[in-house]
C-alpha cells in the first residue's frame, strides 16, 4: 500500500512551528514525517532553520519513521559530517530514520561562498559524497579523495545497530543512475511529464526498493485565499533554480512570478487550492505514475493547522478507502 509522508518547511516556517505541524500530521495519520533542508528561502522573507536539529527534537515527540527531504551533498556538508548525523539519529530512533539526499541547489550554497559547479562535476561530486557516506556507514576506515572534501583514516565511531535508508533525488538520468548504485530508493518530483522516464532509468541501471514522489500542498477553505498564501513558492518550479547559478530569493520570486501563473503553479506545479476530491484525484495521478511513497510538503501560511487536519478527515481516508472524499468544510471548533 502507498505510504503519505507529511514534510514540513524550514523555508517557510520556524522549527517551533515545524514540531507542531509534524505532531499534528502524526495525529492526523500520516505515515511518516520530514523535513526540507535549507540554508536559505526561495522568496526574501521566508525562513531556514537547521533541519537536523529540527529531526532531533521531532523524534522525541513522535513515533513515526523521519528524516530530510533532501539535504544536499555535494557543497556545503562534508558527507563525513552528514554520514556522522544520521547514524547518531539512527541510534536514538531505531528503525525509523531516513536519510533523503540530493545535489541542492545554488540558493543553498553561493551565499555559504561556494562556487556553483557545471552540472557534470556536480553528478560527479554527488557520485564521491554518496561513496564517502555509504562506505562509513557500512563500518569502513576511509581514505579517500573527492576532489571537493578529502578523508584521512576516517571512521564512525558510533553507530547504530541499523544504518539509515538513503533516498536519492534524480530529477534526470545520470542523477537516476546514481541512485541506483547507492539508495534504498529514488526520491523526485511527482511530474507526470518528467518522473516516468526517470524513474525507468532508475530501474534500467538496476535500481530497486522505494520510488517516493513528492509535491507541495495546501488545502484551504478559499480558493484565491490558498493560492494567494502559496504562490512565493514559485521559483521552486523553475528549472534554473536547480541548474545554474541562480540563488537571490529576490531576484528567483520576481522571475517566477513572471513566467508561472497562478494556475500553473497550484493546478500543475502542486496540489493547492479548497476542494479535497480535487486533492484526492491529483494524489491519486501520483499514486499511478509508480509512487509507494508520495511525500506532501505543506505550504502556505493561510491557517496550515487547519489544512493538516482536513487532510486528516477528508484525503487520507479516502486516498485509503478508495472512495471521493465528503465534500464539507471541518468547523472551526473541531481544530485540536
Amino acid at each position: 500500500m502507498t505510504q503519505y509522508w507529511f514534510a514540513a518547511s524550514t523555508e517557510e516556517f520556524p522549527p517551533s512551528q515545524m514540531l507542531e505541524q509534524a505532531r499534528l500530521a502524526e495525529v492526523c495519520g500520516f505515515d511518516g514525517l520530514g523535513a526540507s533542508d535549507h540554508f536559505a528561502p526561495w522568496w526574501p522573507e521566508g525562513q531556514a532553520s537547521q533541519a537536523w536539529v529540527f529531526l532531533g527534537a521531532l523524534g522525541q515527540v513522535t513515533s513515526l519513521p523521519l528524516g530530510t527531504g533532501v539535504t544536499p551533498v555535494i557543497h556545503h556538508y562534508h558527507p563525513g559530517h552528514i554520514a556522522q548525523a544520521w547514524t547518531s539519529l539512527a541510534e536514538l530512533y531505531p528503525g525509523r530514520v531516513w536519510l533523503g539526499v540530493g545535489s541542492g541547489e545554488a540558493l543553498n550554497e553561493v551565499p555559504l561562498g561556494l562556487d556553483w559547479p557545471e552540472p557534470a562535476e556536480m553528478l560527479d561530486r554527488f557520485d564521491k559524497g554518496l561513496e564517502a557516506i555509504t562506505r562509513l556507514w557500512d563500518g569502513e576506515t576511509v581514505t579517500m579523495d573527492g576532489g571537493w572534501f578529502r578523508l584521512k583514516n576516517a571512521k564512525l565511531y558510533t553507530r547504530a545497530a541499523e544504518r539509515p535508508r538513503l533516498y536519492v533525488s534524480a530529477f534526470g538520468p545520470k542523477a537516476a543512475k546514481i541512485a541506483a548504485k547507492y539508495a534504498d530508493g529514488l526520491w523526485t518530483l511527482g511530474d507526470p511529464e518528467k518522473a516516468p522516464k526517470i524513474i525507468e532509468a532508475y530501474r534500467a541501471a538496476g535500481g530497486g526498493g522505494e520510488i517516493i514522489l513528492q509535491s507541495g500542498f495546501h488545502l484551504a477553505e478559499d480558493e484565491a485565499g490558498a493560492i494567494a498564501a502559496t504562490k512565493k513558492w514559485k521559483a521552486t518550479q523553475l528549472p534554473e533554480s536547480y541548474l545554474r547559478d541562480f540563488h537571490d530569493p529576490a531576484e528567483m520570486l520576481a522571475k517566477a512570478d513572471a513566467e508561472v501563473s497562478d494556475e500553473e503553479f497550484a493546478k500543475q506545479g502542486f496540489i493547492v487550492g479548497a476542494d479535497a476530491a480535487e486533492h484526492v484525484e491529483r494524489i491519486r495521478e501520483i499514486e499511478g505514475l509508480g509512487a509507494t511513497i508520495v511525500c506532501l510538503q505543506l505550504i502556505g501560511d493561510l491557517d496550515p493547522m487547519g489544512s493538516i487536519e482536513r487532510y486528516g478527515s477528508d484525503v487520507l481516508p479516502a486516498l485509503r478507502q478508495g472512495r471521493q472524499p465528503p465534500r464539507f468544510q471541518v468547523p472551526a471548533d473541531a481544530r485540536r
